[in-house]
């Protein structure tokens, strides 16, 4: 998706500090983020048309287990089958098998990606398993009704802001940098969604759910660690991919900017 052709953004003004754990926060911006989105350009691609299937099947809370309905199982495979088509994640695939991180057969490929993306887990200690990687990172919850928790995509962001979900309060830039500017495609933001203020948080704009899953896939599955930082550059954009293991599936992930065209964030 191109910037100023296929989306807007407006960023307006730079959001203020916020403690964690506090929801009042000084809104610096008095009109959406998104200005406008090609819907029609959206809705015209397989990818993005089966991931905005998927962003209505989780439960918002933490603590509250999932219940996958099969309507929504097919979901979980239709989103993955039109990713495994793509020739970004036909690209991401031959590179694992490369280093030996990931089989050679298609079908085995995607219960891979199934089992990091959509594989349940328990991420509260109480009740039963309510989160997987797909929901904490595309969808985001709260942890217990209280806190937010992931929420890195543009696509479910302007979903949200749509219907008056969210409310973006204006964006983040590091102490003595420069500001972003419309045709970035990171964002550090900060936002309030049901009530609930998140202080940081860093998304892609722009771009597509297979770019997104590519990427992180490929962090995840060449690290065995808790944590992995990569620093990485696509196009003319320094950045850092941050992801989080949680037992065999991501627990998060993000992209942090470090610099664009010679510019430091």
């Amino acid at each position: 998706m191109k910037p100023g052709k296929d989306y807007k953004i407006n960023l307006q003004g730079k959001a203020g500090f916020v403690a964690e754990g506090r929801n009042n926060a000084r809104d610096s911006a008095r009109a959406p983020l998104f200005a406008y989105i090609n819907e029609n350009k959206l809705k015209s691609i397989a990818t993005y048309t089966h991931f905005i299937n998927l962003l209505d099947n989780y439960e918002m809370s933490t603590g509250v287990a999932e219940h996958v309905t099969k309507e929504e199982l097919q979901e979980n495979h239709l989103f993955l089958d039109a990713v495994l088509k793509t020739e970004v994640m036909k690209c991401a695939h031959r590179y694992l098998i490369r280093k030996g991180r990931a089989k050679s057969d298609p079908a085995q490929f995607k219960s891979q990606l199934y089992d990091i993306w959509f594989k349940l887990y328990r991420r509260s200690k109480s009740g039963g398993e309510d989160s997987c990687g797909f929901e904490h990172v595309f969808v985001g919850e709260t942890k217990h009704g209280k806190e937010i928790m992931g929420l890195h995509n543009w696509v479910q962001f302007y979903h949200k802001e749509k219907h008056n979900h969210v409310d973006y309060k204006g964006y983040n830039a590091r102490k003595n940098k420069d500001t972003p500017d419309e045709d970035d495609h990171i964002l550090n933001l900060q936002f309030s969604w049901n009530g609930l203020v998140k202080p940081v948080s860093s998304c892609f704009i722009g771009v597509s759910p297979e770019f997104e899953v590519a990427l992180f896939t490929i962090v995840f599955l060449l690290s065995d660690g808790h944590v992995t930082n990569v620093t990485v550059k696509v196009d003319e954009y320094l950045l850092e991919i941050v992801v989080y293991r949680f037992g065999h599936a991501i627990g998060t992930s993000y992209p942090k900017m470090i610099s664009s065209n010679n510019r430091d964030f």
